[in-house]
């Protein structure tokens, strides 16, 4: 990964550049992942009851 691509990655996170003393490069392409996840639409949910059965 090139720097200007991590760098567009972390503004489209949110992250500061103050934010980056406190994480790792793996920290941040895992924080994207999970950004990327958060519009996707499951099919099924787990709901509290499915939790307190696991």
């Amino acid at each position: 990964m090139t720097t200007p691509l991590f760098l567009l990655r972390c503004l489209q996170v949110g992250l500061s550049l103050r934010d980056l003393d406190l994480l790792t490069v793996g920290m941040v392409n895992d924080i994207f992942a999970e950004h990327l996840n958060d519009d996707f639409k499951y099919a099924t949910l787990a709901t509290q009851e499915d939790m307190d059965r696991f």
